[in-house]
């Protein structure tokens, strides 16, 4: 891995780390690919680990690691980074059901870019999305990837209320709503699944520096899905895929 980092505190119990200042996989594949080393090295101490587009800020308690310690660690972290051959992200296949009730503003989205709803759905489905970072709501993705040939704006009048799995697109960005809540993304489908459970083991379903590929279904199998969710047994499916060392793009 590079050294084009700086290390820094960030409060009396946090340390940030700081690549460059882009928006880029090969930016975001360092911080994902540091955050794995750090939440896998056992060093006592270090709590929690909040990555962004492009930084790492790791809450750690300091009665039981010192800044110091802890960028020492960090250094050492880098450097076997650097020379990971291999490390690898998941997908995650997401479920659609797109327009109708779930959708009410696809053909809105269509109308704007000058294509059918069919076709809009074709291209929505037809990419895998980086998962950048998560926030603004617990658990929203923040993606990367889509095909600016579906690019719409925002609603002048958003709404205040949106269900939480409903699937929008603002601007060149696209999205999931994790829970209930105002906004003013284009809505064009909405998922059974549950990004954010507060009673789930794991309450976040998606984790920074994975993928997110959408697949189109039907009003009956959503309905079927929802179901399985609710009761508990239901699966996100994954696929694993390999990248190579820090800076290299997915292959």
């Amino acid at each position: 891995m590079e050294s084009n980092f700086i290390i820094k505190p960030a409060g009396d119990c946090a340390i940030a780390v700081e690549f460059k200042n882009e928006i880029s996989e090969e930016v975001n594949n360092r911080v994902a690919i540091l955050k794995a080393f750090i939440e896998n090295s056992g060093v006592i101490g270090m709590l929690e680990c909040i990555p962004t587009y492009r930084s790492l800020t790791v809450r750690y308690n300091p009665c039981e690691i010192s800044f110091e310690e802890l960028g020492k660690r960090i250094n050492e972290f880098m450097e076997k980074a650097g020379s990971s051959a291999e490390a690898v992200a998941k997908v995650y296949l997401v479920p659609v059901c797109y327009g109708g009730e779930f959708g009410p503003d696809l053909d809105n989205v269509g109308s704007i870019n000058g294509m059918s709803e069919e076709e809009v759905i074709n291209i929505h489905v037809s990419v895998d999305y980086r998962i950048y970072m998560l926030g603004f709501t617990p658990g929203f993705p923040y993606l990367g990837g889509m095909n600016e040939s579906i690019a719409t704006p925002r609603l002048k009048q958003p709404r205040t209320k949106i269900y939480a799995g409903s699937v929008g697109i603002a601007g060149k960005q696209t999205g999931i709503y994790p829970i209930d809540s105002p906004g003013g993304w284009q809505i064009i489908g909405r998922t059974p699944l549950k990004l954010f459970d507060i009673d789930r083991k794991d309450p976040i379903l998606l984790e920074a520096g994975n993928y997110i590929r959408f697949k189109a279904i039907d009003y009956e199998e959503y309905q079927s899905i929802l179901g399985a969710v609710e009761e508990g047994t239901y699966e996100c499916e994954t696929e694993t895929i390999t990248r190579g060392g820090a800076g290299n793009g997915f292959h």
